[in-house]
């Protein structure tokens, strides 16, 4: 069995021997052959450690997660309610279950060890991981969302972002149990959908925007057709009617790449009733912006950004990138666009709707996102000055 990199420098997470696992992977190493038990068991003995069922069979779990799972963060993926597991080179693993990021006690053996890992789980993605390309994006087999930079890139040290995806997928009531949507706001959110408003959700990173689109997508008429393009394929609606196209980075060759935008393209030919963009961040923001322009209602996706004020500049910056000008970028923005949904994470970690605001056009043709409805932490709900707008939209 060929020698893994990633270990536990302590016994917190699997109860054993400080140096324990490192002895027997090296004793196993040099004797290629099948991770069994039984092998364990015998790598034990000939290094003079007391053999027992419940340490053998321990052993053999952090090594076959080593060579077959995520290594010492395997565990820490399958807890319940983990959405990510960060590394910050070998001293420090991070882990947001949903109360905000904390520090655990997993740590690696060195940076190499972490690097190793990285490229191995990079590899079961059909990415290239090395000093020619310190950098990989990539979705695993099952699902995880998994992007590394090598160091001498990233300090302190080689760096692991896992996002996990949902199990199962959250209702708005759901979201109004666990505080993140208040009752009034729920009602809001499914007038929206009910009434085919075209819609963005915007929030900053791990505010939850995934989750809250997924939810108000399950809402959508089961009779509806829904197309989703995503970078990666996060979204799970409780919806019977629905198809995903994911994007594919290219190959090792530069070759095969297949983009958010070529696949908007491809979903506006699919007969969708519902077009959703899981994430607008580049050229495709033109193609969707011209298709809810084409009598495509009911479109969404999510976008980042730090305020619903902020989405115009947002979709301005994108545009330009993609060679859309601003004037044509804010007439585009102006008729494609009905209402936006802002996420925020409050200081105690619990993300939040916080506004919901529609697009507002002045003199000189530009957009700018009003507040219609705003939702305080404790509860409280204020009207904004386009409230009469946003009723006139949902009826």
């Amino acid at each position: 069995m060929a020698a893994s990199g990633a270990g536990v420098e302590v016994g917190v997470e699997i109860g054993l021997e400080v140096g324990l696992v490192d002895d027997v992977r090296e004793r196993l190493a040099a004797s290629p052959g099948d991770l069994s038990p039984h092998r364990v068991a015998e790598a034990m003995r000939a290094a003079g450690r007391p053999v027992g069922d419940a340490t053998v069979l321990a052993v053999h779990d952090a090594l076959r997660r080593d060579v077959l799972g995520s290594g010492p963060l395997e565990p820490l993926l399958r807890q319940p309610g983990v959405t990510d597991v960060l590394v910050n080179g070998a001293e420090e693993v991070w882990v947001d279950d949903g109360d905000g990021l904390r520090l655990t006690g997993v740590r690696f053996r060195d940076d190499a060890a972490v690097r190793r890992l990285a490229q191995r789980l990079a590899a079961t993605g059909g990415r290239r991981l090395d000093d020619a390309t310190p950098y990989a994006d990539v979705r695993l087999p099952d699902g995880t969302r998994f992007h590394a930079v090598l160091a001498p890139v990233a300090r302190p040290g080689t760096t692991i972002s896992l996002r996990v995806p949902a199990t199962t997928a959250f209702s708005v009531d759901d979201l109004v149990g666990a505080g993140s949507v208040s009752p009034e706001c729920a009602g809001v959110l499914r007038a929206i959908v009910e009434q085919r408003l075209a819609f963005l959700v915007s929030g900053g990173t791990g505010s939850g925007k995934t989750t809250l689109l997924s939810a108000l997508l399950g809402l959508v008429d089961p009779a509806e057709r829904m197309v989703l393009v995503e970078d990666a394929s996060e979204l799970r609606p409780d919806h019977p009617h629905v198809l995903g196209l994911e994007a594919r980075p290219p190959n090792i060759e530069g070759a095969g790449e297949i983009t958010l935008a070529t696949l908007v393209r491809q979903a506006l030919r699919m007969r969708p009733d519902r077009l959703v963009v899981g994430e607008v961040r580049g050229a495709e923001v033109v193609v969707m912006l011209a298709a809810l322009n084409t009598g495509h209602a009911g479109g969404c996706g999510t976008l980042h950004a730090n305020s619903a004020a902020d989405v115009p500049a947002r979709v301005e910056a994108l545009a330009a990138a993609a060679g859309l000008p601003r004037d044509a970028a804010h007439s585009q923005l102006a008729s494609a666009l009905d209402a936006v949904v802002h996420l925020a994470r409050d200081p105690d970690g619990r993300r939040r709707v916080t506004q919901v605001g529609v697009p507002v056009r002045d003199g000189s043709g530009a957009v700018s996102i009003e507040a219609a409805v705003s939702f305080a932490p404790d509860g409280r709900t204020t009207r904004g000055p386009a409230a009469a707008r946003l009723s006139a939209r949902i009826g």
